[in-house]
């Protein structure tokens, strides 16, 4: 870890979070997978119908589409839900995400110059949060998605508070 001093970099070392998601956040993918999906689904379907003569050319990618979509709308959100892990201690903030590539991420509370929540409509309607920690990496910032969005705004809180006290200009 560079930039880290030796019992900083000794203490901080990458290893699997110990918190899932909230489970909701498996509502929360597979409905915004299917909303993005159907925007096109629909299209293709309705110009089907109006042009008779391309029903075919139209209504073929609108089935493929679905029967990729569906299961892949039912499978990949469970298998993020086993991936996606998170944990915040009085050192760090450790995530895990991804699904074919994983990405583990440890962000020092030295490092750490703003603490965020973002609530999109579908997340609002599963009462969930995405906290998101940006830090002075230029990998970017460190994203905790499908909290409980009470939950999220008590980790931000925590995370304002213990950076405040934590030493180090977080840069």
């Amino acid at each position: 870890m560079s930039g880290t001093s030796q019992g900083e970099g000794a203490r901080l070392r990458l290893r699997p979070p110990r918190n899932q998601v909230d489970r909701r956040a498996i509502a929360w993918w597979r409905t915004g997978i299917l909303v993005f999906w159907a925007v096109p689904v629909l299209v293709l379907v309705v110009l089907g119908v109006f042009l008779p003569g391309a029903r075919f050319w139209l209504f073929a990618p609108a089935v493929a589409i679905t029967v990729v979509i569906v299961p892949l709308a039912i499978g990949m959100p469970l298998w993020w839900y086993r991936v996606h892990r998170w944990e915040v201690t009085d050192e760090a903030v450790y995530t895990r995400t991804g699904a074919v590539w994983q990405e583990w991420r440890v962000a020092p509370m030295s490092r750490i110059q703003t603490v965020d929540t973002q609530r999109g409509p579908l997340e609002q309607y599963f009462g969930l949060a995405t906290v998101t920690v940006t830090t002075a990496s230029a990998k970017g910032a460190v994203t905790i998605p499908g909290l409980d969005h009470e939950l999220a705004a008590d980790l931000v809180h925590q995370l304002t508070e213990t950076t405040h006290a934590t030493p180090g200009d977080a840069t």
